[in-house]
């Protein structure tokens, strides 16, 4: 299993009793005693400072810092909130969420260190994981500072700037892809999360039998429990019966995969390197990586510098739908109806081309 550092919310060192407190005061020689008490009134407004907040409790004792300066809020989306804590020791950044367990932090810390441990594209390093006091849970990461307004460089400008960030992340990702494998077969070690929905990751030998149950057959599961939509369900399963020789002749092995790549998850550092974020990390077929690629704006230079590391392989064109096809049943779990036309589409066009 991918190793988190002070991924356990019980790692926390506990400094909020009375009695942890009061052994903060040293005990001085009179020479000393006005240096020393100094130094204790600033210990004792750490702990003033942490009172039942386990973020601050963090930042203040594993993250170094002896000061919080400020906290400013950032766009987390419509799961998560998100602020950067500014501190004497440098930045933070952390999401919260005052509904959900830290089960959906944690898939996320064990993603983003998986991707790390690559040392391919960038991404930032988790640090800590918890429960807030008043329910709900926390993730501390390394904060990054973008360079411009996330999500730029897939953008379909022909800007010769935005044409090179496109082929540098599609190199990086690629060599994410090709450095990071599985011996366990397809999956990963948690369960984590594509949006809100569960996202279901046990271990299983055959790439067709894991999209089939944990992807496809997940989601569709799902519609069915929710919309009632036995159409969808029905056309859904008999494809997922009759897919494999979109398969053929392609060779296949368990990537680590980012899970759901759109423009919102990319961005760029301060030196115009590309960095990816907020995953649903999983081992896959390398090619479900494009299967958020409508709203991701991915373009030639992406996929040119992609193919160049990682070759594409025979049948990339007829895939191209199925691993989208993931997504929109996602979204239409997520989100309603408004998704089913497409869901539908690319189910009813798979089964007029395989004669199902």
């Amino acid at each position: 299993m991918a190793n988190v550092a002070l991924l356990s919310a019980s790692s926390s060192p506990s400094t909020s009793s009375s009695a942890n407190a009061s052994s903060l005061v040293p005990r001085c020689p009179p020479s000393r005693r006005s240096a020393c008490t100094r130094r204790a009134a600033s210990k004792l407004s750490i702990v003033a400072a942490m009172g039942d907040d386990p973020i601050k409790e963090w930042i203040l004792t594993e993250g170094k810092a002896t000061q919080i300066t400020g906290i400013s809020s950032i766009g987390g989306g419509c799961i998560n909130s998100a602020q950067r804590y500014i501190t004497d020791a440098g930045s933070f950044f952390v999401k919260t969420n005052r509904r959900i367990g830290p089960a959906m932090f944690e898939g996320e810390a064990l993603g983003l260190k998986a991707m790390y441990d690559t040392k391919s594209i960038r991404v930032p390093l988790p640090y800590k994981v918890g429960s807030l006091p008043t329910g709900g849970s926390f993730i501390i990461m390394e904060f990054i500072q973008f360079g411009r307004s996330r999500g730029d460089q897939v953008t379909l400008s022909r800007n010769p700037f935005h044409s090179k960030k496109k082929s540098a992340l599609g190199r990086k990702l690629a060599e994410m892809h090709k450095a990071a494998k599985s011996d366990k077969g397809y999956g990963f070690y948690v369960e984590n999360t594509i949006g809100s929905t569960p996202q279901i990751n046990t271990w299983t030998a055959d790439w067709i039998e894991f999209y089939s149950k944990h992807r496809l057959g997940y989601q569709l599961e799902l519609i069915s429990q929710r919309f009632g939509d036995s159409a969808i369900y029905e056309k859904g399963q008999q494809l997922i019966k009759n897919m494999h020789p979109l398969f053929d002749g392609a060779v296949i092995e368990p990537c680590l995969l980012h899970g759901d790549l759109w423009s919102g998850n990319i961005s760029s550092d301060a030196n115009g390197d590309p960095v990816i974020l907020d995953p649903a990390c999983y081992y896959g077929h390398n090619e479900a990586e494009f299967g958020m690629s409508w709203c991701a704006g991915f373009g030639g230079e992406f996929y040119s510098s992609y193919f160049q590391v990682m070759p594409k392989q025979p049948g990339f064109e007829k895939r191209r739908d199925l691993y989208l096809l993931y997504h929109y049943l996602n979204h239409y779990n997520l989100f309603g109806s408004g998704y089913r036309s497409s869901a539908m589409s690319i189910i009813e066009d798979y089964l007029r081309m395989l004669k199902a």
